[in-house]
């Protein structure tokens, strides 16, 4: 979603008020998932099955910046629920922009069982640090100096139990423009799969943007590359080695070299788009740059296997991008990939 500086600074400041997330919400008996059936290689011995990851910023921005989006909110979570009727839905859906209420509710709407918020407005930075060129430069009148006034607008819901979260607000004026209105961050869900020997490991996450944000790019690229170390901060403390991982998000690298590169330095996994073509089959158009697959797109995933557990993509496609009633549901459209987790029973009972 994109704004524009001064309005966004007075309708947030007037019409936002504070909201405390819920760290986790658990109703198993709103959908009770099967567990998946695995499939097992005769030869190896080998079991895998498939697991879906969604990510989508629904662009669920207050009112009234976000005038009529409390009806596409409703919209999303009703077409999470038509994948779900004909067994299609991700295991996983990562959400950005979920600031309202309607947005909050997109997970009850589509049935997920588990729930959790990143970062609210309140939570403290992790890593106050001494005054910098960077903060001394901030700005009053582009919202630098203003403090928190939404959370992060980040939720994960899943079909399966969440056993473990993890969420960190970025510093507080490790930020750029307009976004340090909002507490971006970062989210790690634990999510254990019936029948997977270990827990899979999930992140999400939303970067600062680019012009939208009011401040020079060179400002906001700073931001961006204090943001990344922070979430490769983050991975190291909070990610187990042991657990396959999938991070996706809203990166905000679309037509940017320099936050692409950053990004996946910063990352060290492969971003899905690289594998599209060979053993990733992908429905998402063409890419403009093969050096940097992806860099035609905000939003990204990317993925590590675990000690025991192995994960790769199988497939990719984008959802949601027609309009309904004449309006589209997000200015983005979401992202569905397929993974196949495969793990050796023999090879884990001789490890263990």
């Amino acid at each position: 979603m994109r704004l524009r500086g001064p309005t966004l600074l007075c309708m947030l400041a007037l019409t936002v008020a504070k909201c405390d997330p819920v760290p986790v919400s658990a109703h198993p008996a709103r959908y009770a998932a099967p567990p998946p059936v695995a499939s097992v290689d005769p030869a190896s011995g080998e079991r895998s099955v498939t697991f879906r990851v969604l990510i989508y910023n629904v662009a669920g921005l207050p009112w009234p910046i976000g005038l009529h989006r409390g009806e596409a909110l409703r919209h999303i979570g009703d077409a999470l629920r038509g994948l779900r009727a004909s067994d299609a839905e991700p295991d996983v859906v990562l959400l950005q922009e979920a600031f309202t209420k309607e947005g909050r509710e997109i997970g009850a709407r589509a049935g997920y069982a588990y729930s959790a918020d990143g970062p609210g407005r309140a939570d403290a930075p992790h890593n106050p640090q001494p005054q910098d060129a960077f903060r001394a430069g901030r700005s009053f009148w582009k919202g630098e100096k203003l403090g928190k006034m939404v959370g992060s607008g980040l939720v994960a819901l899943s079909d399966y139990p969440i056993v473990g979260t993890a969420r960190q607000a970025f510093g507080r004026h490790d930020c750029a423009g307009f976004d340090c209105l909002a507490s971006k961050g970062v989210l790690l869900v634990r999510i254990q799969v019936p029948g997977i020997p270990e827990p899979v490991d999930i992140v999400t996450t939303h970067l600062n943007s680019k012009r939208s944000s009011g401040v020079p790019e060179s400002r906001s690229l700073q931001a961006y590359r204090r943001q990344f170390d922070e979430i490769a901060s983050f991975l190291k403390t909070h990610r187990s080695p042991d657990h396959p991982l999938v991070l996706g998000g809203d990166l905000n690298v679309r037509g940017e070299p320099a936050r692409y590169d950053y990004a996946a330095a910063r990352l060290g996994h492969p971003f899905v788009h690289a594998s599209c073509g060979t053993s990733v089959v992908c429905d998402i158009g063409r890419q403009p740059d093969v050096r940097r697959p992806g860099i035609g797109t905000e939003d990204l995933q990317t993925f590590d296997s675990g000690g025991g557990v192995r994960i790769e993509p199988v497939s990719m496609r984008l959802l949601f991008q027609q309009p309904v009633d004449g309006r589209p549901l997000s200015d983005h459209a979401a992202e569905l990939v397929v993974y196949r987790l495969s793990w050796h029973p023999a090879r884990l009972a001789a490890a263990n």
